[in-house]
């Protein structure tokens, strides 16, 4: 039995040749960074309002990215606090030429905090 992603899909993106390093893998930091987004999207929601990573605690890459590969972050809640949400965000690709088969390249855990204007943090709303 295949395992099947946990979370809810947040986003979706294109692996370009833009996103390479000179050896022509897709580089870890573009990964990273669409991890980021993906968490960034989910915990607005959360938060109704503006929020910040302030921290990956882990992340394993299992996998190469490659280009042409669709890249979709998967996002779930692990521990909500005062002023910060905790997410586990799995990356899964579909490989150009095998769309049937979703393969986890990477995982990872972040932590954003709520922030107002000045970028202070504030307390997140009441669960409804």
């Amino acid at each position: 039995m295949s395992q099947q992603p946990k979370g809810e899909l947040t986003i979706q993106v294109l692996a370009m040749p833009a996103d390479t390093n000179p050896s022509g893998d897709v580089f870890g930091g573009w990964l990273l960074s669409q991890m980021d987004i993906a968490g960034g999207v989910f915990c607005r929601k959360i938060a109704k309002g503006r929020v910040v990573t302030v921290a990956l605690d882990s992340t394993t890459f299992n996998l190469p990215v490659f280009v042409g590969d669709t890249l979709c972050c998967y996002v779930e809640l692990v521990k909500r606090g005062r002023t910060s949400i905790s997410v586990r965000i799995e990356a899964w690709v579909t490989r150009e030429y095998d769309i049937e088969k979703s393969i986890k390249v990477t995982e990872g855990i972040y932590t954003y905090v709520k922030v107002d204007q000045d970028r202070h943090p504030v307390p997140l709303p009441e669960n409804e």
